[in-house]
């Protein structure tokens, strides 16, 4: 049997805009008109991409992007928390605008967390919360398992931990990688993003956005800012250790359509977490659920952190 092509709204969601950007609504005009206060940091000799919202002396929030991503993927959810909070968020190294490393390794990233908080004064107003997406969720969860009572608590956003069922049929990673390729115009480079894993996406103004600022002009054209190799010089401990291992309290978020976090993986990521813990599935959010439903997440951040934890 021949396989089918892929569905070009999946594999190709902004190629029949040619370039230009899709209309967008007037809360995601306010919220990206909102600029961020854009800084740069050194942790361990790379230098670290750093956005900032909100007055310094607020509560501290951070957040934390997925694999592949930037810090931009917040640029139209942090404004609408930012009038409660200091809200920091880098791109970590290897993506985005920071700097791309030999080797990488989760407590390097995590060192970028605590550089990046302190930087931002997210430690004035006491100690803050983390908000870790997909892969962010693994330097959070090696960063919330170090000192007890430095986070108030950590929110994992529909993460990568399968159940074993699951990964008992997961195909292994070898370790290979391809560079990334030069697309001779904008236009072109716009026509190729898509997102991983695959997706629907109603929201196209914010995949405009994002895919304008996960690229960068290089010799011959454009091409994509973060590093295709990480993942052949990044291994990652048992994941249910990690959750074991945290030393503050943890909510769990999910899409409800997510095809990463299936509804067993979500299950068994609850079981993990402490008694009581909160778990928040955003219905017809996929697995990039700021970009699937972003107020609905925003309601639900502002919601959680209201009364949680305690």
């Amino acid at each position: 049997m021949t396989a089918l092509p892929p569905d070009p709204n999946l594999a190709a969601p902004l190629r029949h805009f040619e370039g230009e950007s899709p209309p967008a609504p007037a809360w995601f005009r306010d919220a990206v008109a909102v600029a961020p206060t854009v800084g740069r940091l050194t942790v361990k000799g790379a230098g670290i991409e750093t956005f900032a919202w909100g007055e310094r002396g607020r509560p501290g929030l951070m957040l934390l992007h997925g694999n592949g991503a930037h810090a931009g993927w917040w640029r139209f959810v942090a404004p609408y928390l930012a009038d409660t909070y200091r809200v920091a968020a880098p791109s970590w190294s290897g993506m985005g605008g920071s700097d791309w490393r030999e080797t990488y390794d989760l407590d390097t990233f995590a060192d970028e967390i605590e550089a990046v908080a302190e930087e931002a004064g997210l430690f004035e107003a006491g100690a803050p919360v983390m908000v870790g997406h997909s892969f962010g969720c693994f330097p959070m969860l090696t960063e919330a398992g170090r000192d007890a009572g430095r986070w108030r608590g950590a929110v994992i956003v529909d993460p990568p931990i399968f159940s074993p069922e699951r990964r008992s049929g997961r195909r292994r990673e070898d370790g290979r990688f391809a560079p990334h390729r030069v697309y001779p115009t904008l236009e072109e480079a716009l026509g190729r993003f898509r997102f991983a894993p695959m997706q629907p996406c109603d929201r196209l103004y914010i995949a405009d956005l994002i895919a304008r600022e996960s690229l960068r002009e290089v010799a011959g054209g454009w091409s994509w800012r973060f590093d295709p190799s990480m993942w052949a010089r990044l291994a990652l401990p048992d994941r249910a250790a990690m959750v074991a291992g945290a030393r503050c309290p943890l909510a769990l978020v999910t899409g409800a359509r997510s095809d990463l976090m299936r509804p067993a993986d979500a299950a068994y990521v609850q079981d993990l977490l402490p008694p009581g813990s909160p778990r928040i599935d955003l219905p017809e959010a996929y697995h990039h659920v700021m970009v699937d439903q972003p107020l609905a997440f925003v309601a639900a951040l502002r919601a959680l952190l209201a009364v949680w934890p305690r």
